[in-house]
This record gives structure tokens, C-alpha cells and sequence, in this order.
């Protein structure tokens, strides 16, 4: 029980440093401070459950051990449950390690990217069960264009790097429009400039020493807001490249708690 909460509490402090470093060294703005703290504290709450859980299995263990000196057949029915409690404990911590690695990835992740997340240029998140890199197509590409600025050439470069390291996974880069249509003989509607502006990034990534194998592209158009089209704000939010992590984390256990913490 002890080694559970030690391994929540290195992974607290990991977050913690992760996200929190800048504002002590003056570099990020008190919102986000405040936001870091904020997904901290989601964490935390999180992890206690965890512990707290996992306590009161093993007590319920040791009471019912104690009680199994009485009758026979009281004793066949304690040891019935004895069995049930621990096999339910063993899946309770499986789930614990799986929920502290992928904890860990995340906080890993978003370490690496703290620099370009602090500039406002990125955001790490889960998004449909993976950890997606995010970045604003506005920073990327000019209006109606796919093709890179110089600037959105820099910051493809600088995540490709951190990208290329994670020799265990594969990426798909997705694009992602408002709901303004487009209809130019470059692009027939945002479905062509979405899957333009993924390739363009795609492309760059590979020149960074991304296989072939591990990268692949989609477009999809203004058909996945996250925001509402009504407003400048929000179309400029539905305006990005999003680069997923790949495998899919929602049928892997800990999906339930890493997805509480992307809240």
C-alpha cells in the first residue's frame, strides 16, 4: 500500500515540475499557473481515491481472514469471499499501474513540449482516448492556405524532434477547419484544405527522420468543433492541427482516470 502511494506521489511531483516550473521562473502567466494547479489538484483527488480504495480492500482482507477459525461450512463461505476480495484487489492495482504509466507519458509529454505550451504556440491533451499535441492552424498557415509559414515551419520542427523520439508509437496528423466554407480550385471545400494542411506537417515531420511506417495524415474538414462556429473566438479554436499519439488509450486500463485528469 505504501509502494501505491509512493509511486501517485512521484508522479504528482513529476506533473507538478512539469507544469509549474515556468511560473516560478517568471515565464508563464498566473491563468495558466493557475490552470496547472487546477489539473494538479484533479490528479491528486484522483490518486487518493485510488489509495483510499485499495485501503479498504485490504482491510475487509484481514477481517475476513481473521473470522475463518468458526464452523466448516462458515469457514468454505469466508474463504470464498477471502478469494473474491483478492482477486478484486489484484485487478484494483493492475488497474493503479496501468492509470500511474499512462499518468507518466502524459506528464512526460507535455515536459518535453513545456517551452512551445508556455509561448501559447500548443497544448498537450486526450482527446477520444489519445494524447493529442494541438496547435492553432492560424500560427501554422495563412488564411486559406496550406502552405507553412516560416514560423509554423519552426514549431513543426521543434515538436517533430520530441516526435521522432517516441520510437514505440505511431502518429496521425489531423486537420481541422471552421465551418466557413471554401471553394477555390485549390480547394474544393475544407475537406481538401484540412487534408492539405495535415500533409504539409506530415511532410516536414518526416524531414525531421519520421518513418514512414509510424506517421500517416487525415483531414476532417469543420466536422469536429471545439468551439462553437458562431463566434470569431471559437472558430479560431476549431482552426488546428492536431497530432495524435497513437495507440488509442480508451480500452487500456486507466483510461477513466487519465481521462478525468484531461478534464
Amino acid at each position: 500500500m505504501v509502494h501505491q502511494i509512493y509511486r501517485v506521489e512521484n508522479i504528482l511531483r513529476l506533473l507538478s515540475t512539469a507544469a509549474l516550473v515556468a511560473f516560478t521562473t517568471g515565464c508563464v502567466s498566473s491563468s495558466k499557473y493557475d490552470d496547472a494547479v487546477g489539473e494538479r489538484d484533479k490528479l491528486q483527488q484522483t490518486a487518493q481515491a485510488h489509495a483510499e480504495k485499495i485501503q479498504e480492500q485490504e482491510a475487509m482482507i484481514v477481517q475476513l481472514q481473521s473470522r475463518l477459525g468458526t464452523t466448516n461450512t462458515d469457514k468454505e463461505q469466508l474463504q470464498k469471499s477471502v478469494t473474491d476480495m483478492q482477486k478484486a484487489l489484484a485487478e484494483m492495482k493492475k488497474r493503479q499501474a496501468e492509470a500511474d504509466l499512462r499518468l507518466t507519458e502524459y506528464a512526460n509529454l507535455a515536459r518535453k513540449f513545456k517551452r512551445l505550451i508556455d509561448a501559447g504556440k500548443l497544448s498537450v491533451k486526450i482527446v477520444d482516448g489519445r494524447m493529442v499535441v494541438a496547435l492553432s492552424s492560424d500560427i501554422l498557415f495563412a488564411s486559406g492556405s496550406d502552405r507553412l509559414s516560416k514560423d509554423g515551419q519552426n514549431a513543426i520542427r521543434e515538436v517533430a524532434r520530441t516526435l521522432v523520439t517516441l520510437d514505440d508509437k505511431k502518429i496521425q496528423v489531423e486537420g481541422h477547419t471552421d465551418n466557413v466554407p471554401i471553394q477555390t480550385e485549390r480547394f474544393p471545400s475544407n475537406w481538401e484544405l484540412a487534408s492539405g494542411r495535415a500533409i504539409s506537417v506530415l511532410r516536414v515531420i518526416r524531414e525531421e527522420g519520421m518513418t514512414k511506417e509510424r506517421i500517416s495524415a487525415a483531414s476532417f474538414a469543420d466536422n469536429r468543433p471545439v468551439a462553437d462556429n458562431s463566434t470569431a473566438e471559437g472558430r479560431k479554436l476549431n482552426r488546428r492541427i492536431e497530432i495524435a499519439i497513437m495507440p488509442d488509450l480508451s480500452s487500456l486500463p486507466g483510461f477513466e482516470e487519465l481521462q478525468k485528469f484531461s478534464q
